[in-house]
């Protein structure tokens, strides 16, 4: 019988006062139901922000290397159970073991990184431009915090919020995505039982109109964190604006990978298969767009398509399998539509471009590894964001060329150039318009103590990850000290 999975507020696991319930089920294979899990609605937010609120001025005054040290416990505890949690992951999500590996790894160095930090909330100390003054900023919580995740990295995404925000001292109310409840669980039971207080972590389960919205619309939520679509963030942003909170919005991408005439295109291979095809193509800096040299377009074209086609799609549980499911029907759905466009649009497939359902793969969202060629620039499987397997390729005759087809988006995630010459490769780190740059590596792979995040309408600015995180989570409180025993009027006196 499937786990009755509960909410967590207000120090005790509960029910939704709803009492209504959503399934939780493997897209592998859809006939195996995970869990069942609380479909909640404004009250229960509203519970959970009251007893992170309560909970917020005991937090926020335990010292901040305290802090650090409960998420260095909660590092060593993802350590001892990161099986566990990958199957897991695996089970209610898809992606193979060695990504949900990967994804509980990136949560350990996330804690561990974090942990420090509690020791490194740097304020800055400066002269004064009077006599017996003194100046100085710090670093100081903000309130509690709404943590909005998404499903396809179900625990590094969580922990590149709720750690920086924790080990700030601020208190959390955390809502995952409905498609991975599980794992979302299973790390606010390990942040429970590496020592975080009662009240300090609240989870609330369910969908982003019940759920979601109530936590951007609440007043005493004083800063929102959310990972998803553009078009979501959008409104989080104009529904967030009301009550002048602060939010961080990570968002879409259309990410390119340039090979260049001179690149080592086997080491490019290499690259676009995992950038495109690692994780179903579900990830915000999956590489949905190949630009090549025309000097070397049909020789990587002739390595890229069999290499694709050669890809093997099953159950991630299974080791030997590269590719897993796409995470519902919906999405399924979605991805081929878009299949449909871009042939009606005269794109042409090459490889790929339907579902995937023989033997073990019947029961589940499976799909084709797919290439398109002849793509312009102006269709849309070359400019909308579609989170699943599908690769658009173009030709370019130079790198002028290819600088300017990879920022005609209105997307500036990641970015990837394969090059042996490094005056082209400085140059693009310098020319293209992303947060992410990679020299002759893949658009994906971030590093959890390095700044994470894009521009245009890839977000709003702020960075997930790295020390600008904190900057985030924190506000700067400048103090001034003035021992000289007298009024001093500042500007109206020095001068």
């Amino acid at each position: 019988m499937a786990r009755e999975y509960k909410n967590y507020i207000a120090g005790e696991w509960c029910d939704s006062v709803t009492g209504e319930r959503f399934e939780n089920r493997n897209p592998a294979n859809w006939d195996e139901v995970i869990g069942t899990f609380p479909n909640s609605n404004a009250e229960d937010v509203d519970r959970a922000v009251q007893a992170a609120k309560e909970a917020y001025d005991d937090w926020r005054l335990t010292p901040a290397p305290m802090r650090g040290e409960i998420i260095r416990k909660v590092g060593d505890l993802l350590t001892q159970y990161k099986e566990d949690i990958a199957r897991t992951m695996t089970r209610e999500m898809g992606k193979v073991l060695a990504e949900t590996r990967g994804d509980v790894q990136e949560g350990i160095d996330t804690a561990y990184y974090a942990a420090t930090e509690g020791r490194r909330l740097f304020g800055h100390t400066v002269p004064s431009e009077l006599p017996n003054k003194f100046n100085l900023s710090m670093r100081i919580p903000i309130g509690v915090a709404g943590i909005i995740t998404p499903w396809n990295f179900p625990m590094a995404i969580p922990t590149w919020k709720i750690f920086p925000a924790l080990v700030s001292g601020n208190t959390v109310v955390f809502k995952p995505a409905s498609d991975t409840p599980a794992t979302a669980t299973r790390l606010v039971e390990i942040l429970l039982e590496a020592g975080v207080p009662p009240k300090v972590i609240n989870i609330v389960h369910g969908g982003g109109t019940r759920v979601g919205v109530p936590i951007v619309e609440h007043r005493d939520i004083r800063l929102v964190s959310f990972t998803g679509s553009s078009a979501v963030g959008k409104l989080i942003s104009e529904k967030a604006s009301k009550t002048l909170k602060r939010v961080s919005l990570e968002l879409g991408g259309k990410n390119a990978q340039i090979v260049m005439d001179d690149a080592d295109l086997h080491l490019a291979l290499e690259g676009v298969l995992w950038g495109a095809f690692g994780t179903t193509g579900q990830r915000c800096t999956a590489t949905s767009r190949l630009i090549l040299h025309e000097k070397i377009y049909d020789q990587f074209l002739d390595m890229l398509v069999p290499a694709a086609e050669n890809l093997r799609l099953g159950d991630g549980l299974d080791e030997n399998n590269q590719v897993g499911p796409l995470i519902n029907e919906g999405q399924l759905e979605k991805v081929d539509e878009y299949v449909q466009i871009g042939k009606n649009e005269g794109a042409t497939l090459v490889t790929g471009g339907e579902r995937y359902s023989e033997g073990d793969c019947a029961k589940g969202f499976f799909y084709k590894p797919t290439i398109f060629v002849d793509v312009k620039r102006d269709m849309r499987i070359a400019r909308e964001e579609i989170f699943g397997p599908v690769l658009s390729v173009f030709k370019v005759s130079s790198f002028d060329e290819a600088i300017d087809l990879i920022n005609d988006s209105t997307y500036g995630l990641s970015s990837s150039i394969y090059t042996r010459d490094v005056n082209m490769a400085f140059k693009a780190m310098r020319d293209i318009e992303a947060g992410i740059t990679y020299i002759n590596g893949p658009t994906i792979g971030a590093e959890a103590h390095m700044p994470f995040g894009g521009v245009k309408e890839t977000g709003n600015g702020h960075r997930e990850g790295g020390w600008e995180v904190f900057e985030f989570y924190t506000e700067t409180k400048v103090v001034y000290v003035d021992y000289s025993g007298r009024l001093q009027r500042a500007q109206i006196d020095n001068r």
